[in-house]
């Protein structure tokens, strides 16, 4: 038992300092201090130690000897390597979501585009953000495939700071949204084939729209 809640532990541990990474919270080239850390997360600077050297293996931190860590974080790169790669693969979660998504799925992505539109008409570029993160999880939950889906969550996680700046855009994110309406009902109707394409299509776009502002370019 005690040795389940230290891996609960430290699991929580490296999770909230990835997610102050990936956030922002903690920018490119900021030190990383255990004390500082532990004390922020009322935790003792053991599990601190170990989620420093895990984010070191994921390329996110970088640990100097007798100096400590700093963040490396997510490049411009690195965000439109992660959109290329995924406007192949959010092809396949749809594609294969189309061939598994059950009714009650397929009613959450109703509700999550219903909600987006009500947002969007009400100015909450927050929510409209929070709700196409949920929109795909699901269609990577749909698939059927735990390795896709682990890829893919982890692929949104890492661009959390770029999803929030295209669809923050107003043209941007109203056209996100119909993007998605589009997906779903190709779901819908179980074309394959429409949603892989349409999926594809609306990575594509977001790249594109990350360009015009700036990411990704050398």
């Amino acid at each position: 038992m005690e040795e389940r809640q230290e891996l609960t532990l430290r699991g929580r541990v490296f999770h909230q300092i990835r997610d102050g990474i990936l956030s922002g919270k903690y920018r490119q080239g900021m030190d990383l201090r255990e004390n500082t850390l532990a004390e922020e997360l009322g935790v003792s600077r053991t599990p601190v130690r170990e989620a420093l050297r895990q984010l070191e293996l994921e390329g996110l931190v970088e640990i100097i000897p007798n100096r400590g860590a700093h963040v490396i974080g997510i490049s411009e790169k690195d965000v439109k390597d992660i959109y290329t790669i995924r406007s192949y693969l959010e092809g396949l979660s749809a594609r294969w979501a189309t061939e598994h998504i059950t009714e009650e799925q397929l009613n959450e992505l109703e509700e999550i585009v219903l909600l987006s539109e009500f947002n969007l008409n009400k100015s909450k570029s927050d929510q409209v953000v929070k709700l196409d993160g949920e929109f795909h999880t699901i269609v990577y939950k749909a698939a059927h495939s735990r390795m896709l889906e682990h890829m893919m969550i982890d692929f949104h996680r890492y661009v959390q700071n770029a999803r929030s700046s295209s669809v923050a855009t107003r043209d941007r994110a109203v056209r996100s949204v119909q993007e998605h309406k589009e997906i779903l009902e190709a779901m819908k109707h179980r074309d394959a084939d429409k949603a892989e394409k349409l999926a594809n299509e609306h990575i594509i776009h977001v790249v594109e729209n990350l360009q015009k502002q700036g990411y990704g370019q050398a």
